[in-house]
């Protein structure tokens, strides 16, 4: 563990160290008390709908980014002292980025009525939702743009301070509208908070807006547009269909099972989603920049093996703790209603645990850039997740759907072993 503090510390991350932390503890925060808050006002029905919102939600930004913004970031920073590229790559990226999310979002205006029945189960009343997120969403798609930038710009105090005021900003109006319309509140949210942060990070890019001089919206590149193919391609194939595999998946719980056993199954997902934070942030602090730097099988297999030695036995003490302290968490994140989800721990905390193994190995894939293999993995796994969740929830009901995430990432792990079996297990050293 100290090998990965000095790396982190040996970097520009230091002076943003505790920044970050505020960051994160700020998002769980919040996300604890919206849990808290839609568990009282709204119930598990209402959580299950505002989860198959936000997959959806996930699904549109991706396409109005095109799945650019790793490639931003890249870009960026490497042409931020090179002002005529620079002005050249944002002004090809806004322009086409903007292009897409007005298509999208005309999409979504005139044909809300129609996707509101397949989003929320046949709740038709809801299409009003849609047509708001239509409205917000070329402001969302610029705003994720705008975060891009800062962050290659390596503007890293300023991109932090915006994720935090961001979180307190979203709770407090997510709190506003939950209490004022409970769960129409949520789900205006939803739609309206990420389009309104916009203008809160464009306010901060006037700090930084000598960079550009000036950048010109009126010219696509196709040159550019090539150089973010790569990155597109696999962020924009995860991003876009897993949030689909969910919602359809949620759906099938709905239909075939309760909402309120869908609500349930949201709820073990969102505590999910709190802990493996931390772990996200160490493979992308870590694990990605150094298998970037790697060249070589020994050193590659060094660093599984640290990682493994070092993370995995604290990451594992701490799923136990809360495997045991389960009611309680429970009790503290929702109410009495939500006591069902203590049964779904078991399952869902050995698929996460699985989930980290595989996961360090697999972002070779992205430090590497091996686009068909990503892809070819990642809808084996897609593929996979979604039939067993359908054939485990039919025999065990709610309970189903967490195996299936433990089944998923068990062969997830056979797969990732089988792809990197000669750069894991072979003792001859060659260069990757």
């Amino acid at each position: 563990m100290k090998r990965i503090f000095h790396y982190i510390n040996s970097n520009l991350l230091l002076k943003i160290a505790s920044f970050n932390s505020v960051a994160v503890l700020t998002r769980v925060v919040a996300g604890f008390v919206t849990s808290k808050a839609i568990a009282v006002f709204i119930g598990a029905e209402g959580l299950a709908l505002i989860g198959n919102l936000r997959n959806f939600l996930t699904t549109v930004e991706s396409f109005s980014t095109l799945g650019f913004l790793n490639g931003i970031v890249k870009y960026v920073a490497e042409f931020k002292d090179d002002k005529a590229k620079l002005n050249e790559a944002v002004g090809t990226v806004l322009t086409t980025i903007l292009i897409a999310a007005l298509i999208i979002s005309l999409g979504l205006f005139f044909n809300a009525e129609s996707l509101a029945y397949w989003i929320f189960d046949s709740q038709g009343a809801y299409f009003f939702i849609l047509k708001l997120l239509a409205f917000m969403l070329p402001f969302s798609a610029m705003n994720l743009v705008l975060m891009a930038i800062i962050n290659g710009l390596s503007k890293h105090k300023v991109f932090v301070k915006i994720n935090i005021f961001s979180q307190i900003f979203g709770l407090l109006l997510t709190l506003a509208l939950i209490w004022q319309k409970q769960l129409n509140g949520a789900l205006i949210a939803a739609v309206t908070i990420p389009g309104l942060l916009f203008f809160v990070t464009l306010f901060s890019f006037f700090d930084i807006r000598h960079f550009f001089n000036p950048v010109k919206i009126s010219k696509i590149n196709l040159k550019v547009l090539k150089n973010f193919s790569h990155y597109s391609a696999m962020a924009l194939f995860s991003a876009a269909v897993m949030p689909l595999i969910f919602l359809f998946i949620r759906n099938y719980l709905i239909d075939h099972v309760s909402m309120k056993d869908a609500g349930f199954w949201e709820a073990i997902r969102r505590i999910s989603n709190y802990y493996l934070m931390f772990a996200n942030s160490l493979l992308v602090l870590y694990i990605l920049p150094r298998f970037s730097e790697i060249t070589n099988a020994i050193d590659f297999r060094k660093e599984i093996v640290h990682f493994y030695k070092t993370v995995l036995p604290i990451f594992g003490t701490v799923l136990l703790f809360i495997y045991f302290l389960r009611s309680y968490i429970v009790a503290i994140l929702f109410t009495q209603e939500f006591q069902p989800v203590e049964d779904l721990f078991m399952w869902q905390l050995l698929g996460d645990f699985l989930k980290v193994i595989s996961s360090v190995v697999a972002f070779q894939l992205i430090a590497k850039k091996m686009v068909l293999y990503y892809i070819g993995i990642e809808l084996f796994s897609f593929v996979i997740l979604y039939l067993a969740s359908i054939y485990f929830i039919d025999i065990y009901g709610v309970e189903g759907a967490v195996i299936a995430h433990f089944v998923n990432f068990a062969f997830h792990l056979i797969v990732i072993a089988t792809v990197f079996k000669k750069l894991l297990f072979s003792k001859q050293n060659f260069e990757i």
